[in-house]
């Protein structure tokens, strides 16, 4: 009749098995390397890279040249005169998107600079910088508002080229005063309020000439966190149109 295997026969038989299973594993570990080993020989023999994967990347050939490369999509955009400002505003990306102003508008200041604008707001200092500058050059600055322009975002956003300021339907716009944090001696204390409420004076006037509200009106909305839709943005004034439809 049958007989069960004893001990060690049973002991042997799940060596062997964990072995092959081990193997197994060793191979499906191996197959993805040499799949990569292979199509990398294949992208170097074709000339093509491949994208670096998890990174916002698009393929683009600079004029003249013979071989295509993977750029950051923005800088991509830049190429289109497409600027996207997508964080809270500090010195660095200031700096970046007015480098980036200067030189469009001095390789061809006909043509008009798209910003793109979903910023929860940030410095005055760095946003005022970035003010001038779209005042400064001789290219228009098309705004548009995508998600939410608020505090120093809606004021970019406020100062685009008159008839041009535009946002997209569900984007949100918030106005309020310049905040700030000082510490210190009583003096420095009393000289950085002062400070401040030049500061807000000078965004309330600035926000009045751009929207065509009087300044008290702009100096009461500005107290607290004011809220708009793209609707009653355009009524208030802070904005030209909503955009319904692709031009």
């Amino acid at each position: 009749g049958f007989r069960l295997p004893s001990d060690k026969m049973r002991a042997a038989y799940l060596l062997l098995a964990l072995v092959g299973l081990a193997g197994a594993v060793d191979a499906l570990r191996v197959a993805p390397r040499a799949q990569i080993r292979r199509v990398a020989h294949r992208s170097r023999a074709g000339e093509t890279r491949m994208m670096p994967v998890g990174v916002p990347k698009v393929a683009y050939r600079a004029p003249g040249s013979t071989q295509g490369d993977w750029v950051d999509i923005y800088n991509r955009l830049y190429r289109e005169r497409i600027m996207f400002l997508g964080q809270q505003i500090d010195t660095e990306i200031a700096n970046n998107i007015i480098g980036v102003m200067l030189f469009l508008d001095s390789e061809d200041n006909t043509k008009p600079q798209y910003l793109y604008i979903n910023s929860p707001g940030g410095s005055v200092a760095a946003g005022m910088a970035m003010f001038d500058t779209i005042n400064h050059v001789k290219s228009e600055v098309i705004t548009i508002n995508v998600g939410l322009a608020a505090s120093m975002g809606s004021f970019l956003l406020t100062a685009g080229a008159r008839g041009k300021r535009m946002a997209l339907p569900h984007s949100r716009i918030m106005i309020h005063q310049p905040m700030g944090g000082a510490q210190g001696q009583a003096e420095d204390i009393k000289v950085e309020a002062m400070q401040i409420m030049n500061t807000h004076q000078r965004i309330a006037q600035q926000y009045a000439r751009l929207t065509g509200q009087p300044v008290e009106k702009v100096m009461k909305d500005l107290d607290r966190d004011n809220f708009f839709s793209a609707y009653e943005a355009v009524e208030y004034g802070l904005i030209d149109r909503v955009i319904e439809t692709r031009p």
